[in-house]
């Protein structure tokens, strides 16, 4: 199966990255920024060609521009878009939209997905939304290497994608205040990192896999008088969860901003 990437910007990459691993597929690329096209080409294999050919030849097309690049891209694609055999359109444009996408695009052949960065190691989240059933089963195949993948009702994607896509980028801000801590009471930069990261990652699997509700979890570490309820009251005092919460709640304000 040929399939293409139009726009080759971090998360378009990550995508890339994910899909290379499955080796069948040939990969056709273009970026407005050839050079780095081509160090990504070295990286990955494909071929870098036009968007216009890539809407041709490609079986599957990957739209990895911004949300306000969006609308001119498909415009000036329109003719070859009327002319295309292409079986699926994947857009990752944040709050754009099915009905909007299906101004340019065939409507039933379209998947409005917001993947996170970690699908480059296979380990993202990724929420897609499609009108139909057929589109979701090759969607999800073509995913099977990026880690997790949920198909959700189109209303309910902008807040997945406060959580799932901006996500990584609040856990990384999270991992830089462990570290700095730890630099302040003594540890080196690369133990506090290590010792946070790992921490995260262990705690996290525990929610996965257990499928407890995290304040019981919480409460399984929490000793009465001592050094973890002392710290907790600390972060609540300093506003820690409603931080958090704003800093979703704005993010989803922003990923619709983004689609008008």
């Amino acid at each position: 199966m040929k399939i293409g990437f139009i726009g080759l910007g971090n998360m378009g990459t990550a995508v890339l990255q994910a899909i290379a691993k499955l080796e069948e597929h040939e990969l056709l690329l273009s970026d407005y920024n050839v050079k780095k096209a081509e160090i990504i080409q070295g990286q990955y294999g494909g071929h870098i060609v036009s968007n216009q050919d890539i809407v041709k030849e490609a079986e599957v097309v990957f739209l990895g521009v911004k949300p306000h690049l969006l609308n001119g891209l498909l415009d000036g694609l329109a003719q070859d878009i009327q002319h295309s055999s292409v079986q699926l359109w994947i857009s990752m444009a944040a709050g754009v939209p099915l009905n909007q996408l299906g101004k340019y695009l065939p409507l039933d052949n379209i998947v409005r997905m917001m993947p996170n960065t970690p699908v480059a190691i296979g380990k993202g989240m990724t929420t897609f939304s499609t009108v139909k059933s057929k589109n979701a089963v090759l969607f999800s195949d073509l995913m099977a290497a990026s880690g997790e993948v949920k198909e959700m009702p189109e209303q309910l994607l902008d807040a997945a994608t406060a959580i799932a896509g901006c996500g990584p980028a609040f856990v990384y801000e999270w991992i830089e205040a462990i570290t700095k801590s730890g630099v302040q009471h003594g540890l080196s930069v690369v133990d506090a990192r290590f010792l946070a990261s790992q921490t995260l990652i262990g705690a996290a699997e525990m929610a996965f896999y257990t499928g407890k509700h995290p304040a019981q979890l919480r409460d399984e570490v929490t000793s009465p008088g001592g050094a973890t309820i002392a710290g907790l009251e600390a972060m609540t005092q300093a506003g820690f969860q409603a931080a958090a919460m704003a800093g979703i709640t704005r993010a989803l304000e922003r990923t619709r901003e983004l689609g008008q």
